[in-house]
């Protein structure tokens, strides 16, 4: 069954969390930062099929008695895989509503007066529950990766800012996360007698102490999109989607806002409105920290986003006092090895010095796993360690660093050898920015991480726009380049100033690669 965090949002003391959105003609990237620091970043691109959660009407293409699967035709180029265990126990009842809902006999879609079908047995085979070529209701619960199709679920589930409604149930249940007993118990309670014959609840994190009127217009809401998908199932063709999941926009701040959110700065002004109005909604008094940014220096730029993604996907990263990560992927796994750097030994003893690295690692190794979103079996060599409660002290510590981390994971000890193993949902690709570009010198093809090679370049054209007589010249380029040119006496600027009388104003661009650079007129426009 999909459930998108049913833990819900982040909870910690002190913490100040701002969302950046930056939005382009083909894609929208939202950054979140935790105190400044970059912790996650995803990317909506427009052409985008299959996001987690989406809802789809398909057909089964094929059983598969042997892997107890069965192949369903979503519209992908590679059929999804739908195995007995992902059907959930009600598949007979759904099958039975989406047939009848599907030919019209069907228009009441609340469930109340529907008979349900007996539960299919957990230990049973897929011949005895589903037939080629029958139409089915699936939800993504993993975007395609690779060369693999999604990952479908037939146990519905709908996702709201405080609960998430399941169909064909009638059990609540409720997150582990929220603590104490008396609110576990009045809020089981309130849901009990708000909550519709036929559908089942799960309360989220973020529900802990919100009052009965809030809890009803969040699930109104969720009824009223199931209510919009049971619409579109009569006459649909086959593949297609009746239920799209939030923008990502929307389903980021559903899962993640929270009273610590102290700003969302979005540069597009329709997704601003959107993004406000959906914020009016869920949380009226926070709806003035949505902030429209309207500038020629572009919004990652400006917060220095743009430099901490750089600096943060390549297979080397650095971490505080002179820690740093070598990260490496294979087919398998991830690999992390913790390095402790050139610093100086300021602890007393070595096991000090190993302790003090490590756990400022876990809290990089932390952040990470969720920026770049990796999944699988992720293995961490840790320094070694020779006391048993410094190797608790570590587990201890990645687990809290890990707690807010939506993707379901689990942590196990450290090993004698200093290794940590981590499980980790992976629902979506791999989130991976290039660093490496190619090398600017002929015919050699290794790829290199900073080429300065442009200076001669630069100079050429911009003596031919100085020939032309362009008044205020704007020169856009990467930060070391800017550098570059900028730096000692005299400067390359300078020289450049000295022998043309005309002073050129340079602006380091993080987002741009060490080839990139534009010039522009006094009016902002770019030079071709």
């Amino acid at each position: 069954m999909f459930n998108p965090s049913a833990s819900g949002g982040y909870k910690s003391c002190n913490v100040s969390y701002e969302l950046f959105v930056r939005s382009s003609s083909q894609e929208v990237d939202f950054a979140l930062l935790k105190d400044g620091k970059l912790i996650e970043l995803h990317k909506e691109e427009e052409d985008s099929k299959f996001s987690v959660g989406d809802v789809f009407i398909a057909k089964i293409r094929k059983t598969v008695p042997g892997l107890n699967a069965a192949f369903v035709n979503v519209g992908y180029e590679k059929d999804a895989f739908l195995h007995y265990h992902d059907l959930g126990p009600k598949v007979l009842s759904l099958l039975k509503f989406v047939k009848r809902v599907s030919t019209g006999k069907l228009r009441d879609f609340s469930l109340k007066n529907f008979p349900f079908e007996k539960e299919i047995d957990k230990h049973g085979g897929v011949n005895d529950a589903l037939k080629n070529n029958q139409s089915i209701l699936v939800q993504i619960v993993k975007e395609p990766i690779s060369t693999k199709g999604p990952r479908i679920s037939s146990e519905l589930s709908i996702a709201g800012r405080y609960i998430v409604l399941v169909p064909f149930s009638d059990r609540v249940s409720i997150s582990q996360k929220i603590e104490t007993r008396e609110e576990k118990e009045r809020l089981k309670r309130l849901i009990r007698s708000i909550k519709p014959k036929g559908f089942g609840v799960i309360i989220r994190t973020v529900a802990d102490g919100k009052k009965v009127a809030e809890l009803d217009r969040d699930l109104q809401n969720l009824k009223d999109r199931w209510t919009a998908m049971c619409k579109k199932l009569r006459g649909a063709h086959h593949p297609s989607k009746v239920l799209s999941e939030l923008n990502r926009g929307a389903s980021i701040l559903r899962d993640v806002f929270n009273d610590q959110f102290s700003a969302i700065h979005i540069d597009d002004e329709t997704l601003y409105l959107q993004i406000k109005d959906y914020v009016q909604e869920i949380a009226p008094k926070q709806e003035n920290i949505v902030k429209f940014y309207d500038s020629k220096v572009p919004i990652f730029e400006k917060f220095g986003i743009e430099r901490q993604i750089k600096t943060s996907f390549g297979k080397t990263v650095s971490a505080a006092k002179g820690a740093y990560l070598v990260i490496e992927h294979t087919e398998a796994l991830h690999v992390i090895d913790v390095n402790s750097g050139n610093r100086s030994n300021k602890s007393k003893t070595q096991e000090e010095t190993a302790l003090e690295v490590n756990l400022i690692a876990a809290s990089e190794v932390a952040r990470q796993l969720r920026l770049r979103d990796m999944g699988g079996i992720i293995v961490i060599d840790f320094i070694d360690m020779g006391r048993a409660e410094n190797r608790k002290k570590l587990y201890n510590h990645l687990r809290e660093e890990m707690r807010d981390d939506k993707a379901k994971h689990k942590i196990l000890p450290p090993s004698k050898f200093g290794l940590i193993q981590i499980t980790r949902q992976r629902v979506r690709p791999e989130v991976n920015i290039k660093t490496r570009e190619e090398n600017p010198n002929n015919g050699d093809s290794e790829e290199i991480e900073a080429p300065i090679v442009l200076v001669q370049k630069i100079t050429e054209e911009l003596e031919k726009l100085f020939k032309k007589d362009y008044k205020k010249i704007t020169l856009n380029t990467h930060p070391f380049i800017a550098a570059f040119l900028t730096k000692g006496f005299p400067s390359v600027r300078t020289k450049w100033f000295m022998e043309h009388k005309k002073w050129v104003k340079i602006q380091p661009r993080d987002a741009y690669t060490y080839l990139e650079y534009h010039f522009l007129d006094k009016d902002g426009n770019k030079i071709k």
